[in-house]
């Protein structure tokens, strides 16, 4: 075993420092979630949209048959409670005991308080923590704690928890099992950059994570462990972290690695498309109808959003003012042959897209259009109205988690469904034209020697390498 990789107390047990990262839509379940806690880590399946099965073990695909959005979003919110009990028992299983097993939430997916309640209450005894991010869970440890098991909120800063502590955490610190601190410029999936932080610029973590201990002792959380998630590949490239008295005890989060695994449920492509990565081929974006960064391979789907900006036009209000006469120009776009008023430079531009076929202008929520394919904006328009509230709020269907539904904004045209490509990606054999979340260390299975020849472990094959510290 690599260096002192001592066990660790994490929610009332001694395990291995080891967890696996919760992720999003279905791509770590009761399946890899029961073998990495077997293993004796502690195992994450994640209760955002998790499958349910029929009796001969067929996933059940979530297609909504509700007339509108209120209807398909309490389907979601069913679908989330059969799916999250379905794969904790199958977690529970497979564990034997051993290890420990928590439940990924985020907290700005629709319906999120009422689905964790809910899966908690019928799996007491066999989920022993809840680690939430994605938005600011002042919740999380009342709910925790009511129902006695512990909890981890995921931060990117020592500010935010600074925020949720003092807030709301502070009366319920018996239940708080760790600090998971995901460092928004390598992890995958969604990213807690703030508006002050550049996402050109990282910043290293090691600094980062010591202002979160710095004020976690301020206010006596000295042994709650800090859990390092995004960016960890082998344990040898962290090895000042371990046994640091600047830092405190310290867990390693894996939520790329674990994708590549033989228990793991994503498709075979998207586990043969892994292999195939370079340098850079990670792209840290702002599409997302979250509004969150976040982090994805660089496929065609990421390509397609990138190109929409690029076909992005500023559009005016038709006023008596002579500076409108001046430098501006009015043309008629699109099958219904809208009006637009448009700066004169722009014209050519619009013209050649539409020689191309980007016939189509969609307005966006900031006195712009997009010019797209007439078959693109079919798809992004029945999209849009198939929404079934999968997001507290959505910039792209512009649903609200809330009694009026309404963000109160226009739909944004230059985001996705992202309910719908994290249901594909997952669970078809497509990648490109979807979706494909990854941390920024994805590029390295191409160059570890541990997957020479596309080797694929079982996760207790990779458990046993990643102690090695290789």
């Amino acid at each position: 075993m690599f260096k002192n990789l001592n066990s660790v107390l994490i929610s009332g047990k001694e395990v291995l420092p080891l967890i696996e990262g919760g992720k999003g839509v279905a791509v770590s379940n009761g399946l890899s979630s029961g073998s990495w806690a077997a293993a004796g880590g502690v195992g994450t399946f994640s209760g955002v949209n998790p499958d349910d099965y029929r009796d001969d073990g067929s996933i059940i695909r979530q297609i909504y048959k509700g007339k509108n959005r209120r209807e398909r979003h309490q389907e979601l919110i069913d679908y989330g409670i059969k799916g999250g009990i379905k794969q904790a028992q199958i977690a529970h299983e497979l564990s034997s005991g051993k290890g420990r097993i928590h439940i990924n939430i985020l907290w700005e997916m629709g319906g999120a308080q009422r689905i964790l309640e809910s899966v908690l209450e019928k799996t007491k005894g066999i989920v022993h923590g809840v680690t939430c991010g994605a938005g600011m869970p002042y919740k999380l440890a009342e709910i925790a704690s009511r129902f006695n098991i512990f909890y981890y909120p995921i931060v990117s800063s020592a500010r935010a928890f600074k925020i949720l502590f003092l807030r709301a955490y502070k009366n319920f610190i018996p239940k708080l099992g760790g600090v998971v601190y995901e460092d928004p410029w390598l992890a995958g999936g969604h990213n807690g950059l703030s508006n002050l932080e550049d996402p050109n610029k990282p910043e290293a973590p090691y600094e980062r994570v010591s202002l979160l201990r710095k004020f976690m002792r301020s206010v006596g959380l000295d042994n709650i462990p800090i859990v390092m998630a995004g960016g960890v590949w082998h344990l040898s490239e962290w090895s000042d972290w371990i046994d640091n008295p600047e830092l405190g005890p310290i867990v390693f989060q894996f939520g790329t690695r674990p994708l590549l695994t033989k228990e793991s449920p994503i498709p075979k492509a998207w586990k043969e498309r892994l292999f195939t990565l370079t340098k850079g081929d990670i792209k840290l974006h702002r599409f997302s109808p979250t509004g969150f960064y976040s982090s994805a391979v660089k496929n065609s789907f990421i390509k397609e959003l990138m190109s929409r900006v690029e076909r992005e036009f500023k559009f005016f209000l038709k006023t008596n003012s002579n500076e409108y006469l001046e430098d501006k120009q009015d043309i008629k776009l699109g099958n219904k042959k809208k009006s637009f008023l448009v700066n004169k430079k722009d014209i050519n531009k619009i013209l050649n897209l539409i020689k191309q076929g980007f016939k189509e202008p969609l307005k966006t929520p900031d006195d712009t259009f997009i010019m797209v394919e007439e078959e693109k904006a079919a798809e992004i328009k029945k999209d849009q109205t198939d929404c079934m509230g999968c997001l507290s709020q959505c910039k792209f269907s512009s649903w609200k988690d809330s009694d009026k539904y309404f963000t109160g904004k226009l739909v944004d045209p230059r985001s996705f469904c992202i309910q719908k490509t994290l249901q594909n990606v997952a669970h078809d054999n497509e990648v490109d034209n979807e979706l494909m979340f990854a941390g920024h260390n994805a590029w390295r299975f191409a160059k570890d020697p541990f997957y020479s020849n596309k080797f694929i472990p079982t996760v207790k094959q990779l458990i046993d390498r990643i102690v090695t510290g290789d």
